[in-house]
């Protein structure tokens, strides 16, 4: 089930939210009472949620859930004996990485199809994160298997993130704050992030799938290059978008979620954008694998071998493709790049612009391995982008009015203006003319965007396969 369904939107959200109120305000003799029958109601919904896609799937998470709760609760009880402890810490590890092998790669070895669980990468690793904690000392063992289950399962964030970590939501399971300004808050956050997600990343879907689905060999570089740009707007604005949705869904249930994107398009610097690209994901990786591993503290050649070891297993958490593997390849190379001395040569170039004319060409070039479904497809439209002979396609063919004005609103939304004007935007948050606009246009985007809903228009997800 899709946050942009019309289903969700006009059955499921709605029972949700009015239960969870009613729950609110119900009479209970003891405050844990009420957030125990609040966090049982969600947990059922978030399975029925889960089951939608398709009840076999709803058995994988529960054995996962069983599997890291176990595995927890063996780790946080092994804390005298360091070996058992590290035993149960590698055994959970390992069973988690197996079933995401299983699911994601092992259609590579041409054997038999595998069809490949909805959001499991982002569930598995939310899981795993609570075991990592338990071993590091950071969290206790959760002793109740339903509150457990409704951290891993919680549907804002269970199809595609942002990928919470345990620490972050442990007190919110047991008491969090509900009010009219925070569920506010998130019914903009959420209309927000609807109209991202279906006006524009969903038009810029439309361009980039003709263009991908061309001869590469004859694109010419006008027409590549829109549909790298096309490209690229739809990965952020999907992604964001639905990170948003999950956000402001969460806030009007009283969690507060991390950001998972802080205008990454505007970066001046690849290292710049993977802290503000799929934050929960980073860090992640950040938190789990590259500080164990020794992260920047040691010598200059451990570090970049770390770098190179996240970024490789960043781009093989994406999937079981070589495009995805070259994919983090190239970004480990160019964080090693800018480890080694290109960093500082970005740091002080007074010329600033220059500094995101190297970031966002080295992004979108990283979307084209990324949406191709092979390296030498991938090699085929780079080659592309430089092809300014004659060409067969025509980019007239591509650029609609529609098209044009949501090219138009996406650059408005990239960060730009947002980020320079942030000061003057915090001075007006209580100007009531300022509130009632704000309220009208959450009104009026989120009717335009059920409109094309109804009206059937494409609508894929992007995030939804991993």
């Amino acid at each position: 089930m899709l946050f942009s369904s019309v289903l969700f939107i006009w059955v499921f959200l709605p029972v949700v939210l009015v239960v969870n109120y009613i729950l609110s305000r119900i009479r209970f003799q003891r405050e844990e009472t009420r957030y125990r029958v609040k966090n049982l109601f969600l947990l059922f919904a978030s399975m029925f949620f889960y089951a939608w896609g398709g009840i076999s799937y709803l058995f994988l998470m529960l054995f996962s859930i069983l599997l890291n709760f176990l595995g927890g609760y063996a780790v946080g009880r092994a804390a005298a004996s360091p070996f058992w402890q590290r035993f149960f810490l590698c055994l959970t590890v390992a069973l988690n990485l197996g079933l995401l092998f299983y699911f994601k790669y092992f259609n590579m070895l041409g054997l038999w199809e595998v069809v490949l669980p909805i959001g499991i990468s982002f569930f598995t690793f939310q899981a795993m994160s609570y075991v990592f904690d338990v071993y590091r000392g950071k969290a206790p063992v959760q002793e109740s298997l339903s509150d457990f289950a409704l951290y891993v399962s919680l549907f804002p964030q269970l199809i595609a993130g942002p990928i919470v970590q345990y620490g972050d939501i442990a007190e919110q399971l047991k008491c969090r704050r509900e009010s009219l300004p925070v569920f506010f808050s998130g019914q903009k956050r959420f209309c927000y992030g609807m109209a991202k997600k279906v006006v524009i990343a969903n038009t810029m879907a439309e361009v980039a799938d003709q263009i991908w689905a061309l001869d590469v060999d004859r694109l010419g570089a006008p027409v590549a290059w829109l549909g790298m740009i096309a490209y690229t707007l739809q990965i952020y604005f999907d992604f964001s978008g639905y990170s948003d949705m999950a956000i402001g869904i969460g806030r009007m249930l009283g969690f507060q979620f991390k950001e998972n994107f802080r205008y990454p398009y505007t970066s001046l610097s690849v290292r710049e954008f993977w802290r503000r690209w799929h934050i929960s994901l980073s860090s992640w990786f950040r938190e789990y694998v590259y500080i164990p591993l020794g992260g920047s503290r040691g010598t200059l050649l451990a570090t970049c071998r770390n770098l190179f070891i996240v970024f490789l297993l960043t781009g093989i958490w994406h999937g079981a493709n070589f495009t995805f593997w070259t994919w983090g390849l190239y970004y480990a190379a160019l964080m090693l790049l800018e480890r080694l001395f290109l960093g500082r040569v970005l740091d002080r170039n007074p010329v600033k612009p220059l500094n995101w004319i190297y970031t966002i060409f080295a992004v979108m070039v990283g979307w084209v391995f990324f949406r191709s479904d092979s390296v030498a497809f991938a090699g085929a439209y780079i080659g592309q982008l430089f092809n300014f002979g004659a060409a067969e396609y025509s980019i007239l063919s591509f650029l609609s009015m529609k098209v044009l004005l949501v090219f138009a609103a996406a650059a408005v939304c990239l960060g730009f203006l947002q980020r320079a004007f942030k000061g003057i935007w915090e001075k007006l948050k209580g100007n009531l003319v300022v509130t009632a606009a704000d309220s009208v246009l959450q009104l009026a985007l989120l009717i335009y965007s059920i409109i094309l809903i109804v009206s059937g228009t494409y609508n894929p997800f992007i995030y939804f396969q991993f």
